[in-house]
């Protein structure tokens, strides 16, 4: 009997004791791990209310504001607070709102699995970006809805219809984004595309804050402390572009109603003078509460016209890429600049093989080979230095070699200008070939790479590059959009010279193949301008119509810009990239266009090209 009540009083004192321990750990969880009783007195007894900084302005290198900041206001909910009883129907009326939408707006803030950063004790927002008319309407009746607040703040704004995808535009951020970036919660914006995208730590600023005492009833009686503790906002960092507004308004103007890209670069500083890919959009559209619309009918639109072509399209370069051969075949002792001259019978031609070109004199050395594009100088050039074993020991060391110049001239790879989703495009090596040839093949088997066709690709931007790397006669710095920065350095990579493989007495000679093209060769209606322009044309061979392609600076000396023009089913170079490529040349060089000239670029405005409904 004992025994049965001794056994009994450790069960009873062990039940006892876990009681207490659960009551201990309780407890624990409450007070020391725990913060819902802190957030829960913390709101009882203070109003945290961020305050947004303005973002960073944007301005074109010659001062004019691109983008800029209108004041909107956000309205914002702490769920704690607001009240069972609150007048839904009155509350939809003053926002102008349906029932329904109130309830999945509420819904989709309680959501963690759409709002992870959510708290009941904390700001929320309900609805972004209302008009000041908007918010006027519901500030009278404000007072009727508890722990609605109003959160002021500003929404960019864009000056101009133009240079969308080199702006980009800013939207509320994703969750992935708050999971990846503490600084932001529900409800911010960050930039999505262009510069807003590639600078938004810059040009987003600090948040600030106030800290409001509130009464028992939830009044704010005053900052607490004086505000002691406030944190003010620190605006974002203005940027300056390189971008010409005025250049960039042509080339849009120029574009219209064709598929392509339009690339100007300031040959000594790299920086990106214009910037079209089209067909293109008004950045304006992107703004406020339209933007997912917008945003959805730009998306589904067939002709892509959010596709920076600029830096995302990747084309065959055509007759611009014997620049390229030219240089590569002088420096390495394939070819002598005037001793050496390869015959041209409507092409080249060897073994069965023949690759086509228009007629003109034969044989010619580099110079008048560059002037008339002939395709059978180059092709010739690439057999003897892809079949020069003496000289590289292997068809592989030869063609590592070829792209080894082909990548220091900024093909192959990403560039690195700042702005994101840059392709790299792709030039061939040994190994490609190898695999795709199964290791036999030799210069015959890859030909076509020698005039810019076959398994070569490149963005517009590195066409566009490759004219200002010869216009410095061997060295360029990565094409950056932004000029500068408010109180920072930009990055070394846009400060840097980058030094191609080839020899200096090989960019002298193409530059003189250049001048002659536009003096009488494929560029001739470059010589009627007053300043000195040199060019080089490309036809680009499509599966349907070929692409016009152009490539030049200006002026020969000390040259200010260099241009490349990419127009989709454009047919001859000297059809549409040319005329283009020249009228962005005298808008930059003397800052408007003379009568003839802004006659002529009516007619190119007006000239649209049939694209059918494919695709694309």
């Amino acid at each position: 009997m004992d025994t049965e009540l001794g056994n009994r009083s450790y069960v009873i004192a062990g039940v006892a004791i876990l009681i207490v321990v659960v009551y201990i750990i309780r407890l624990f969880t409450l007070q020391i791990t725990s913060d819902d009783y802190k957030k829960s007195a913390d709101s009882n007894a203070f109003l945290k209310k961020i305050e947004y900084p303005s973002r960073g302005v944007i301005n074109d290198r010659n001062g004019n504001l691109l983008v800029f900041n209108q004041p909107a206001y956000d309205i914002m909910v702490v769920m704690n607070e607001a009240k069972d009883h609150l007048d839904t129907l009155e509350f939809c009326a003053a926002l102008n709102i349906s029932k329904e939408d109130f309830d999945n707006r509420m819904a989709i803030i309680t959501d963690r699995s759409k709002n992870p950063g959510y708290s009941r004790f904390t700001q929320q927002i309900f609805m972004s970006q209302l008009s000041d008319r908007d918010f006027s309407v519901f500030q009278e009746k404000m007072f009727r809805f508890p722990g609605f607040y109003v959160q002021r703040r500003t929404i960019r704004q864009y000056q101009y219809p133009f240079a969308a995808h080199v702006l980009g535009d800013v939207a509320e951020v994703s969750p992935a984004e708050i999971e990846e970036d503490e600084y932001y919660q529900p409800g911010d914006y960050i930039g999505k595309l262009g510069i807003e995208r590639s600078y938004e730590r810059q040009l987003r600023g600090e948040k600030g804050m106030q800290i409001l005492l509130r009464d028992a009833h939830g009044r704010v009686q005053g900052r607490y402390q004086n505000g002691k503790f406030d944190r003010r906002p620190v605006a974002g960092k203005n940027l300056t572009l390189g971008l010409d507004a005025k250049l960039q308004a042509l080339g849009e103007r120029l574009m219209e109603g064709k598929i392509g890209s339009i690339v100007a670069i300031e040959p000594s500083t790299g920086e990106v003078l214009c910037m079209v890919s089209s067909p293109s959009y008004d950045p304006r559209m992107m703004v406020g509460r339209q933007r997912s619309k917008s945003h959805r009918l730009l998306s589904q639109n067939v002709w892509k016209p959010l596709l920076n072509r600029s830096i995302m399209g990747q084309y065959p370069p055509g007759s611009t890429f014997k620049t390229t051969q030219g240089l590569t075949f002088m420096t390495e002792g394939i070819i002598h600049p005037t001793h050496t001259a390869y015959p041209c019978g409507h092409g080249f031609n060897y073994k069965g093989l023949h690759v086509g070109c228009h007629g003109h004199a034969s044989p010619l050395p580099l110079v008048p080979a560059l002037s008339t594009s002939c395709n059978g100088y180059f092709c010739w050039g690439l057999y003897y230095m892809i079949g020069a074993k003496s000289k590289y020991g292997t068809v592989q060391n030869a063609m590592n070699t070829w792209r080894d110049y082909m990548v220091s001239m900024g093909f192959g790879y990403k560039l690195g200008i700042d702005l994101p989703g840059e392709k790299r495009g792709l030039i061939p090596n040994a190994q490609f070939y190898d695999k795709a040839y199964k290791g036999s093949w030799n210069g015959l088997t890859i030909i076509s790479i020698a005039i810019g066709q076959g398994e070569v690709n490149a963005t517009p931007l590195q066409i566009a590059n490759l004219g200002a790397t010869i216009a410095n006669r061997g060295w360029f710095i990565t094409p950056h959009v932004v000029k500068k920065i408010q109180g920072e350095e930009l990055d070394t990579l846009y400060t840097k010279k980058r030094y191609t493989m080839a020899n200096k007495e090989s960019y002298d000679y193409v530059v003189k193949g250049m001048r002659a093209s536009a003096t009488g060769g494929t560029c001739h209606e470059l010589a009627k301008y007053d300043f000195v322009a040199c060019g080089k044309t490309g036809t680009a061979q499509n599966r349907g119509h070929d692409h016009s392609v152009f490539m030049g600076f200006a002026p020969m000396d000390n040259p200010k810009i260099a241009v490349a023009v990419y127009v989709e089913n454009g047919g001859w170079g000297a059809t549409y990239g040319v005329p283009i490529g020249g009228l962005i040349m005298e808008q930059y060089i003397h800052g408007k266009l003379s009568e003839a000239s802004q006659k002529r670029a009516d007619e190119f405005q007006h000239r649209h090209i049939s694209y059918g409904t494919t695709s694309r």
